[in-house]
Order: C-alpha cells, then structure tokens, then sequence
C-alpha cells in the first residue's frame, strides 16, 4: 500500500488561480491573508479597467517545517468601473499595506463590489462589472524576513 505523495516527490510550481464567483474568492482571500506590499505596487489602470498588486504573500499553502516562506506575486482584479479607499493615506510612497481578506458583495447582473480589506481598519473597494480576480506567483518562494510565521493574536 502507498500514502500519500510528499511535497519532495512533487515538483514546485507557481499558483496560478482565477476566481469567478464568490466561493473561487474565498480561495484567493485565504492565500492572500497577510500579504505585504508597498503602497507603489499597486496600480490602477483605469483605460484597461484593471487593479494590478505586486504582493509578497505568505505562503500558507506550504507549512512543511518551521520555515516562514513568502513569494512575489501578481494580484490582478478585471472589469474595475470604480475604486475607492478607506483608512489608507495617499500619497506615501513608503506606506507598506497589509492585506487581511477579499471579499465579493454581489450586486444585480453579476455586478458587485470587491473590498480588500487592510490591517488598520483600511479599505480599497472596487466597483466591478463582474467577478475576475487572478493570482499567479512570479517569483520563487524565499525565506520571510522575519523567519516567522504571521500571527495574530489580539
């Protein structure tokens, strides 16, 4: 009888996921929670109607060992009408954000609005034209600064 491949049997590839619906985004949140980026890595495209984040997301997908591992990546949501923020000062290219959670509160004909909710009581809320997040990893795993594990004890 065999068990169950292990990650060494395995080879390493990128994520590479898109969310469709409200369940696909509950996916996407839970890898994204305690994500770090810098304020200057995000950008809406307003003509491409596109919010694009350069995410350095914690990989909770892979607790293997005590080894904290983050990787870069792209944090795309399609068919953006409008973006608003909550809690989050402008103008600071230094201001480092922290995601928490996506969620989708849905609207009528598929429409609705994405919230990305940040550390510190922010919000950057996207008006959308239908649900289409993609998250894809750009970069190899590397060891988290801190070499720990997010915590969140209150």
């Amino acid at each position: 009888m065999s068990g169950d491949a292990t990650f060494e049997e395995g080879a390493e590839a990128p994520l590479r996921l898109q969310a469709l619906d409200a369940e696909d985004l509950k996916v996407i949140s839970a890898l994204v929670q305690d994500a770090i980026l810098p304020a200057s890595e995000m950008r809406y495209e307003r003509k491409r109607r596109r919010l694009a984040m350069l995410i350095n997301r914690f990989r909770w997908e892979e607790q293997r060992d005590a080894t904290a591992e983050r990787v870069r990546t792209l944090l795309l949501i399609d068919d953006v009408l409008a973006v608003a923020s909550q809690g989050v000062p402008r103008g600071d290219p230094d201001l480092v954000l922290s995601v928490l959670a996506l969620e989708f509160d849905p609207g009528e004909d598929g429409t609705g609005a994405v919230s990305i909710i940040l550390a510190g009581d922010g919000e950057i809320r996207l008006q959308v034209e239908c649900l289409s997040v993609m998250l894809r990893d750009v970069t190899r795993p590397y060891r988290a600064i801190s070499g720990q594990r997010p915590s969140h004890t209150a």
